[in-house]
């Protein structure tokens, strides 16, 4: 980073969450647009946290690039097993001085367990990478095999087919956030829903036919 930020090629845009689920904020994607438009190439996104849920920006790049420390605590590091699952490519970083070890051993157990795991794409099998950003080690290996995931992927036509469906599933992603928050700022229904809320938590009604009642009654308002 204290590279990029004096870099006059580079340009670096900070989007708060503000709490929105799957490591991105709503208008990432629009973001990543705007800065291929205005002629950069190379788009990095990088998310807030990599939890179960934190791999919705995946449905947003061309390459999901996982970013793992050598010392990250349990072994396969299971609660990583949803974002593991949509990688491209896997990196173990900090692999350097008494860490170079840990680091290797943790690079083995994944590749071990990338073999039980189906590939997203009949093109490509995600792989397993060791860098160091202090020395700088296994970087050039890592951007090599971007680029070539790039150009693999190119070739056959993927990028195209793969932005082309992500931005149908952005367009009904907008469709679904925008009609929540119309209806929750309704006032002709906001009564019902809170007496629906009620009977839902004491158990009284079905979360899907509370779900119903105030669909049916936003739409005949």
């Amino acid at each position: 980073m204290p590279v990029l930020t004096v870099d006059p090629r580079a340009y670096i845009r900070p989007s708060p969450s503000r709490g929105h689920l799957g490591g991105v904020t709503r208008t990432t994607n629009e973001a990543v647009l705007l800065c291929e438009a205005a002629g950069y190439n190379i788009v990095i996104v990088e998310t807030v946290g990599v939890g179960q849920s934190e791999y919705l920006v995946s449905n947003m790049v061309d390459m999901l690039c996982l970013l793992l420390p050598p010392a990250g605590g349990d072994e396969l590091q299971g609660i990583k097993r949803g974002i593991v699952e949509q990688s491209d490519l896997i990196v173990v970083t900090k692999y350097d001085g008494d860490l170079i070890p840990a680091a290797r051993r943790i690079a083995l157990e994944y590749t071990s367990a990338l073999k039980y795991m189906r590939p997203r794409s009949r093109l490509w099998k995600p792989k397993v990478k060791l860098c160091s950003a202090r020395t700088g080690e296994g970087l050039q290996e890592v951007w090599e095999t971007m680029v070539k995931y790039n150009t693999v992927f190119t070739e056959k036509g993927e990028i195209l087919n793969k932005r082309s469906a992500q931005h149908r599933l952005w367009m009904w992603s907008y469709v679904e956030e925008r009609l929540i928050a119309l209806i929750r700022s309704s006032e002709n229904i906001s009564g019902l829903s809170r007496e629906l809320e009620r009977a839902v938590v004491q158990g009284d009604l079905p979360p899907g036919t509370a779900a119903d009642s105030i669909i049916n009654a936003f739409l005949k308002t």
